[in-house]
């Protein structure tokens, strides 16, 4: 027997994501791939699961807060980036704030992040500067800072993290009998 438990929705004001968006689309919160339920001129929505609310950031939202978003790739764009899926992977800590931003790792997740890897914190990717046991280094330069939210963190502020999803796929791969 399937037992659906009530999450939430979020409405969220924004212009130019929701330009052509339909209901059905994917855009981007924070990282966290959300499927457009209703929208009007600046605005739409979104429902969260009760698994979304607790494996990423998004129960911490309140009214007025700056999210970062994003909408899918179209195959026929240029790839900008590294491949950000929407799927979080965990939470992670900020240690120490942009533009040297230092992130406590999920348990769990260390052995998939390496120097010069992709990343992607809060949905922004980013290229991997250093890492260690439990925490990983990127650096946020100017132009990210000043266009994402990533320059308002501070130290104890939790933050979505998604890995390379090559890095799991070759993991799943080797890992085969």
């Amino acid at each position: 027997m399937l037992e659906v438990r009530t999450g939430a929705r979020v409405r969220i004001g924004a212009h130019t994501v929701v330009e052509d968006a339909e209901v059905g689309d994917s855009i981007a919160v924070d990282g966290c791939c959300l499927t457009v339920v209703a929208h009007g001129p600046g605005w739409w929505e979104a429902d969260l699961s009760p698994e979304t609310l607790a494996r990423t950031t998004l129960d911490c939202l309140r009214a007025g807060d700056r999210v970062n978003l994003e909408r899918p790739l179209r195959l026929s764009d240029r790839l900008g980036g590294h491949l950000v899926q929407g799927h979080v992977d965990g939470v992670g800590e900020v240690v120490r704030p942009a533009p040297n931003l230092v992130v406590r790792l999920p348990s769990g997740l260390d052995r998939y992040v390496v120097a010069k890897g992709s990343i992607a914190v809060d949905g922004v990717s980013l290229t991997v500067v250093d890492s260690s046991v439990d925490t990983f280094t990127v650096a946020v330069v100017p132009h990210t800072a000043s266009v994402t939210t990533l320059a308002a963190k501070v130290a104890g502020d939790r933050v979505n993290v998604e890995i390379d999803v090559v890095a799991k796929y070759v993991e799943r791969l080797v890992s085969q009998p």
